[in-house]
């Protein structure tokens, strides 16, 4: 299973990219992979094909509209088949023994 966060946006479209980053986030919605938006990115749980599948397609939907585009990706594989994206905060609440603040 892989967690993947990452951001993507056009650098050529001024200062604020908006429009564009909901045109991704709407793509993410309507792929059925697992995700959960942040203010500083998306977070996409699936296999590595799934994952990467959402990632070319937003690319490729920026791509038309843009001549230069950001992307930042961090990934976090382990084999399994058990989803982590709450299981790691909940890890971490129980260590602290207490709730705390996330997206």
């Amino acid at each position: 299973m892989v967690l993947l966060e990452f951001s993507m946006f056009p650098t050529d479209k001024g200062e604020s990219v908006s429009q564009f980053v909901s045109q991704i986030i709407d793509l993410i919605d309507k792929s059925g992979v697992t995700y959960r938006l942040t203010p500083m990115g998306t977070i996409l749980e699936g296999s590595w094909d799934e994952v990467f599948e959402v990632i070319t397609s937003c690319f490729k939907l920026l791509e038309p509209q843009s001549n230069r585009i950001s992307s930042s990706i961090k990934i976090d594989y382990r084999k399994s088949e058990q989803s982590r994206m709450n299981s790691k905060i909940d890890k971490i609440q129980s260590l602290l023994q207490r709730k705390i603040k996330h997206s």
